[in-house]
């Protein structure tokens, strides 16, 4: 299934959202400029390493310690991979933005990245593949959207078979449906073996988006009290 547009509209304009949708599209289309090392001494420095993590002394350092956390977020491996993360957070995006303010979004955002990385580091920290993409912390926008709109629907492209056809579904079931694929990869497709896609990393992410949307819930509960 893949998610054309919700029907929930935003307040206020989009701009952390757009901006870092535009940001990664920047940052990939330098990517092409590069020839294969060159892609790969960018991976290997800005990416996450969990490897590298394990064997490095925890320190206050930030380029050398933390600064991959961030830069590992706004790197892809493929046009598929950056075009649809940025359509998933096309989407849910606008949304989660307009509930947390600009600047609480993109707090949210950079640490839902930073968590999911975590989630796959510890899933596999013999791992000398680094991690890239937005991928956790585009899953940590669906877990948040999962817990702040519950009657939101999404209009949805469904392929059957060699047909494919649209319907409007409720976002609750698509993002259950999402998150349950990706345990299902983790489970019974890899065993819990490591891949190439961090699966780990996007269950980590929509976990802590959940879990930060009851906090927000909550919050707003006792404010109103």
């Amino acid at each position: 299934m893949i998610p054309l547009r919700d029907y929930v509209r935003p307040k206020k304009f989009p701009l952390i959202n757009i901006s870092l949708i535009v940001i990664n599209a920047v940052i990939f289309c330098y990517q092409t400029t590069m020839n294969q090392e060159g892609l790969l001494q960018l991976f290997f420095r800005y990416g996450v390493i969990p490897q590298q993590i394990f064997a490095t002394p925890i320190s206050i350092n930030l380029p050398e310690t933390w600064f991959p956390f961030l830069t590992a977020i706004f790197l892809h491996g493929s046009w598929f991979h950056l075009l649809s993360n940025m359509l998933y957070l096309w989407v849910f995006g606008d949304n989660v933005e307009d509930r947390l303010g600009h600047a609480g979004y993109l707090l949210f955002y950079l640490a839902a990245g930073v968590t999911a990385s975590l989630a796959h580091i510890f899933a596999d920290p013999t791992s000398s593949v680094p991690v890239i993409g937005a991928s956790g912390a585009i899953a940590g926008v669906l877990g948040i959207y999962f817990i702040l709109f519950p009657r939101a629907q999404v209009l949805t492209l469904i392929p059957i078979g060699f047909l494919i056809t649209t319907a409007r579904i409720s976002a609750k079931f698509f993002l259950i449906f999402w998150f349950f694929l990706q345990v299902f990869n983790v489970f019974i497709l890899t065993g819990g073996n490591a891949q190439s896609v961090a699966w780990w990393a996007h269950i980590g992410g929509f976990l802590f988006g959940a879990g930060t949307g009851i906090l927000v819930l909550l919050w707003k509960k006792t404010i109103s009290i």
